[in-house]
């Protein structure tokens, strides 16, 4: 290509780059400055109204001597770790037997995965209504006959966390399941044929050959729960409202609630930037490691 034509190359598929300019402008205005607009009013002392009151570091330091907010890290941490680990085995498990060429297997999929359809306010309604003491499980248990059984999570606020995380799996596991038998139908069947003819142990062929072949679907998948990690709030809402007392707050209701009933935006934006900040420190690094390395390959 002579050097005469290489100017043109900028309006080489120019409707496509017209039609993107939507995107990216919402992209740099209401994400990149959204977020920087957030960061900048969390160093003020704004409360009902946003105002460029700078106070350094003041609504930090009163973050995080904030009981408050360090109970909703805490529970945010448990809840993380056991939707992360059970979720994932959970799906795996379920994913590995549906296939097997197991019969009815779009009803147990559709069955699996139902719970996902449902909005989270329906999922947290729900289960405060199976864990309720009165009439929920503990209440059916009893009236079999077994007046000592106790099951109420949700009214114990050493292991109510606990209790808003089976609510959670049971709306999230099924699409985890169908990520990981998407990635298992992926697999190439003579793989599974030179493991059975070698007698390598089915469990050694999903441990050391399957589950590495599907990186890319763990990282996805890993990527969706950790999203929605971070965003729980409307769950927590639906079955315990933060109670009992503050034993089951997460950062996104005290960011809500100091925003927008306690009326203090500079806290609830201090909150915010670090709920981004716990983003970024997760994503660079793996980010880093996943495109950054391969290039010095």
């Amino acid at each position: 290509m002579s050097k005469s034509e290489r100017p043109n190359q900028l309006f080489r598929n120019l409707n496509a780059k017209v039609a993107s300019i939507p995107m990216i402008l919402t992209a740099l205005v209401v994400f990149v400055g959204g977020t920087a607009w957030t960061v900048l009013y969390s160093f003020t002392n704004s409360k009902l109204l946003p105002r460029l009151n700078f106070v350094g570091l003041d609504q930090y330091y009163r973050l995080w001597a904030t009981p408050r907010w360090l109970i909703s890290i805490e529970n945010l941490l448990i809840y993380g770790v056991i939707s992360l680990v059970f979720s994932l085995a959970i799906g795996f498990i379920l994913a590995a037997l549906l296939d097997q060429k197991i019969r009815f297997e779009d009803t147990f999929r559709t069955i699996f995965l139902y719970p996902f359809a449902l909005s989270f306010i329906v999922t947290g309604l729900v289960w405060q209504w199976l864990l309720n003491p009165d009439f929920g499980i503990q209440g059916v248990v009893r009236s079999l006959g077994w007046a000592s059984f106790s099951f109420d999570p949700l009214y114990n606020s050493s292991i109510v966390i606990y209790g808003i995380s089976i609510a959670a799996l049971w709306q999230g596991t099924g699409l985890v399941m169908c990520l990981m038998l998407a990635g298992l139908r992926g697999i190439d069947e003579d793989i599974w044929k030179a493991a059975r003819v070698d007698g390598i142990p089915m469990w050694k062929t999903y441990l050391f050959i399957v589950i590495p072949m599907m990186r890319p679907v763990f990282i996805t998948t890993l990527v969706i729960i950790a999203a929605g990690i971070v965003k729980v709030y409307d769950l927590v809402v639906a079955q315990t409202s933060g109670g009992p007392g503050i034993a089951s707050e997460v950062p996104a209701k005290y960011v809500y609630d100091y925003m927008f009933f306690a009326q203090n935006l500079g806290q609830g934006f201090a909150a915010s930037t670090m709920m981004l900040l716990s983003v970024v420190i997760v994503i660079v690094p793996w980010a880093y490691l996943e495109f950054g390395g391969k290039k010095r390959v």
